[in-house]
């Protein structure tokens, strides 16, 4: 493992095809052991504690679809850049509603097809990952190049 990726048989570390690794988690959950992420999404109804790493917060209220969807697009696009040379940490309260949904998106992103995402992040990281009906829709309709 070198030092700027994550241990692949870590809780919570999704592998995307592309070979890309990203962590998901809760932030109701203690931090896990080994390394810190250098970057992170966070998705929240209201704004993240301070980290001392770099982080992006995301308005995503619980069990509700981002409030801005372009700068979630934007902020997706940049962490699936990132998660190719740094770890990348995506987390919302519980680990799995909304970080599952911004995952199956950032799958997306890797070329799974939009229909089979969610599937995909249920296989690799949370067979209860992306909660709600709407949430399945939203990656059903994510669009890359949007």
């Amino acid at each position: 493992m070198t030092p700027t990726t994550w241990d692949p048989t870590a809780a919570g570390i999704l592998r995307l095809p592309s070979g890309r690794m990203v962590r998901g988690r809760g932030l109701s959950h203690p931090q896990p052991p080994g390394p810190e992420p250098e970057f992170a999404l966070y998705l929240l109804g209201r704004q993240p504690p301070p980290v001392p790493w770099e982080f992006r917060w995301l308005r995503w209220p619980d069990f509700r679809l981002p409030a801005d969807p372009a700068a979630t697009t934007e902020a997706l696009r940049e962490a699936w850049r990132r998660c190719s040379a740094e770890r990348v940490e995506f987390a919302c309260a519980g680990g799995r509603g909304r970080t599952g949904t911004a995952l199956a998106c950032l799958a997306v992103l890797d070329g799974v097809p939009a229909d089979r995402a969610v599937a995909y992040v249920r296989e690799h990281y949370s067979p209860h990952a992306v909660e709600t009906p709407w949430q399945r829709r939203y990656v059903a309709r994510f669009d890359p190049s949007a």
